[in-house]
């Protein structure tokens, strides 16, 4: 893979970190990197150890967590917020990254510890993360 390459998939990553809540696909995202959409999720994998569609996921549940953390919106207001269109397909995809369900992490009340910490920290701590191996926060 070139250089060029891996700055055109960091700029489609980063529109993923910036745009989650956006409806974002594979042909839009490969647009961003300037490659065709079977290159760009390729190569996407090579670089960065899982799919486009992997990534998104991950970016906009660990978004939700922090909503979620914050107490003031409904589940369904976070839903929408982090750009799923179905409150059944974020239920499912929180439950596989958390390991409980949105409103069993909402109504968790070890949450308090998070407060004096920067986001970019917290970050680090509160990641999804794939294979079934739930976080736990501590």
């Amino acid at each position: 893979m070139t250089r060029e390459d891996l700055i055109r998939l960091r700029r489609a990553r980063d529109r993923m970190d910036r745009d989650y809540a956006q409806p974002l696909d594979v042909p839009a995202l490969a647009r961003t990197a300037l490659m065709s959409p079977g290159h760009f999720s390729r190569s996407f994998r090579a670089a960065f150890g899982e799919t486009p569609y992997s990534y998104l996921m991950t970016r906009r549940i660990e978004r939700a967590k922090a909503l979620l953390r914050r107490g003031d919106l409904s589940v369904t207001d976070v839903c929408m917020a982090v750009g799923f269109t179905s409150l059944g397909s974020f239920s499912s995809r929180f439950t596989e990254l958390v390991g409980q369900s949105p409103s069993a992490y909402r109504a968790r009340d070890d949450h308090a510890w998070l407060a004096g910490v920067p986001a970019c920290v917290a970050k680090i701590f509160t990641r999804p993360v794939r294979n079934g191996e739930a976080t736990t926060g501590a």
